[in-house]
């Protein structure tokens, strides 16, 4: 009787906390913002380097080469790892890119990702 009771609980406090997390993560700021990237930032791969790491944050959005030599796209997600991305792309990059400058612009919070994954764009 006693271990019914304390499965019971643990089950109850199970549910619980899967709400409460579930509840947080419906209610986190998610936020869009777009970005041109100026620099060494075509032929040197900046492109797959930029969608890999908006997967690995969890992120949706797009990039793409312009015919000015600069790459655009627009990233969506979790303010916070939105801000994580914007850090990437202003000071990391691609291993052979060369970042002269990000700017960064339309910045807004969402109420849902108006994108789904992360692609590139031709």
């Amino acid at each position: 009787m006693w271990s019914v009771m304390v499965l019971s609980g643990l089950l109850i406090l199970l549910c619980v906390s899967h709400f409460v997390m579930s509840s947080d993560a419906k209610h986190a700021k998610l936020t869009s913002v777009d970005f041109e990237i100026f620099g060494n930032v075509q032929g040197v791969c900046f492109r797959m380097y930029t969608e890999d790491q908006g997967e690995s944050l969890g992120l949706s959005g797009w990039v793409k080469n312009t015919r000015q030599g600069t790459v655009i796209g627009q990233v969506q997600g979790p303010a916070d790892k939105v801000n994580e991305m914007k850090d990437w792309l202003r000071n990391v990059g691609s291993p052979s890119s060369r970042i002269d400058r990000a700017v960064f612009s339309n910045e807004k919070d969402i109420s849902k990702p108006e994108i789904r994954g992360f692609s590139t764009r031709y």
